[in-house]
Order: structure tokens, then sequence, then C-alpha cells
């Protein structure tokens, strides 16, 4: 019996680690185009794409100055804000990025 248990124990164990190594991370970045507008892309660690993934720009007290999706090359460029912005990448719980205005160059 106890090779069995050693088994089933070994197949959990892969499972488990196999769940992990498929987990993707998002990975979110913008950069100020220098013509008054940001450009922003997003993506996951895996390779996947983020097309589709909700974005939106907040003000300092999160009231929504604009909200869209990702486009299918996961892009989203957008006027620059004239005055304190946070640009949110949201693709659901645990995969929320904030970028402040501040860090964008």
């Amino acid at each position: 019996m106890k090779p069995f248990t050693t088994l089933i124990a070994l197949l959990a164990f892969g499972l488990f680690f196999t769940g992990i190594s498929q987990a993707h991370t998002p990975l979110f970045s913008c950069y100020d185009n220098g013509d008054g507008s940001i450009t922003c892309e997003g993506g996951f660690s895996d390779g996947s794409s983020a097309a589709g993934v909700a974005v939106r720009v907040v003000d300092k007290d999160g009231k929504v100055l604009m909200e869209d999706k990702l486009d299918e090359f996961s892009e989203y460029t957008v006027e620059k804000p004239s005055h304190e912005f946070t640009v949110i990448f949201d693709a659901g719980d645990g995969h929320e990025i904030k970028v402040p205005g501040k860090e964008i160059f």
C-alpha cells in the first residue's frame, strides 16, 4: 500500500506545480509619446495577449476620466491629462496594475 500512497503524493505534487507554472503575472507600462499623448502596453508573463483588458485613467480622487480596453496589439493611446492622474490596467482580481502619471516619461 505504501508505493500506492507515494504515487498519489507524487501526482498531487506534480499537479500543484503544473498549476503554478501556468500562472501568469500581469505586465503593464506606459510612456509619453512627446506629442501630448501617452501609450500604454499590457501583457502577461506567460506571453499571452492582454487585448481587451480594461484600462482606466483616473484623477487623484479616483474619478474616472477615461475608460477603454487595450486594442488588438495590447496597447492603449490617449491624450495625456494636464493634471495628476493614474492609469489602471484591470485584468480582474489580483491582476490590477496602477501607473501614476508622474512615472510616465
